[in-house]
């Protein structure tokens, strides 16, 4: 079995709409800190100079979004209201496991420019792949975005899902939609101007609406879809079980097994 990672980088260096603080502090810096922390709170001297090279560990303190890097999209961040259930939308740490550990399908829907597509796209694609995706699913979306990630570009240049094309996908059975854009819809400029140019509300992040009638999670921000075949793989996405959270981040991976690394 190959494991491959689907995973973009959280990186403070990179370009963010929201941006990431990482700040590192060195195994010396840490030895000080416990030594701190131990007569501040428990009142006990300790001499660092007794640790070998007065190092204690290391420590990262990170600032930033639950909708950086790699992450799995809850009904909560859809809105605080859903047409489904009690009305009330579940939280990322409410969410079943087994809806992040199914077979992959991946779409090629590169070469698309910035925007929405729709239906028949999905349809043509499945007709190319000879396969149409099953209960339970997870179908992944290649824009090509993922070749931008850590530029301003990222943000404002992708394809995005239009609401009938999303419904189509959760009509299958699909729970979990996936792509390697920043958003399943559209990017915030695009959507705007078409709004201001039309009127048409439908066109105000559809993809992401729908979940306010039908609950589905996405994943946003994949990584490295190249390495993948059209289906035959299994993806894992587990989310980080973050208390009331409306997304939480995933090291997402594919699993395949020889025969289907064979093939691809």
């Amino acid at each position: 079995m190959r494991i491959i990672d689907l995973s973009s980088h959280i990186d403070a260096s990179a370009y963010e709409a929201d941006p990431v603080t990482h700040e590192v502090l060195t195994a010396a810096q840490g030895a000080e800190h416990m030594a701190e922390q131990l007569k501040a709170r428990l009142g006990i001297e300790f001499d660092v100079s007794v640790l070998r090279d007065s190092e204690f560990l290391t420590l990262d303190r990170i600032s930033l979004t639950s909708h950086t890097g790699t992450h799995v999209d809850a009904p909560s961040h859809y809105g605080s209201k859903t047409t489904y259930g009690n009305g009330i939308p579940r939280h990322i740490d409410e969410m079943p496991l087994e809806w992040f550990h199914n077979p992959g399908v991946k779409l090629d829907v590169r070469g698309h420019g910035t925007g929405v597509i729709g239906v028949e796209v999905l349809e043509k694609e499945f007709a190319r792949i000879g396969y149409t995706p099953k209960p339970m699913d997870i179908v992944i979306l290649d824009t090509g975005a993922a070749e931008h990630a850590g530029t301003q570009t990222y943000f404002t240049d992708y394809t995005g899902l239009d609401g009938p094309a999303t419904n189509f996908l959760l009509d299958l059975g699909v729970k979990v939609i996936a792509t390697d854009a920043f958003s399943l819809d559209a990017p915030f400029p695009d959507i705007v101007k078409r709004y201001l140019a039309t009127k048409d509300e439908s066109v105000l992040w559809p993809a992401h609406f729908a979940g306010r009638d039908r609950e589905y999670c996405q994943i946003e921000r994949l990584a490295n879809l190249e390495a993948l075949p059209d289906f035959g793989f299994t993806v894992v996405a587990f989310p980080v079980k973050i208390k009331g959270a409306g997304a939480g981040w995933t090291r997402a991976v594919a699993l395949l097994d020889d025969w289907c690394s064979s093939e691809s």
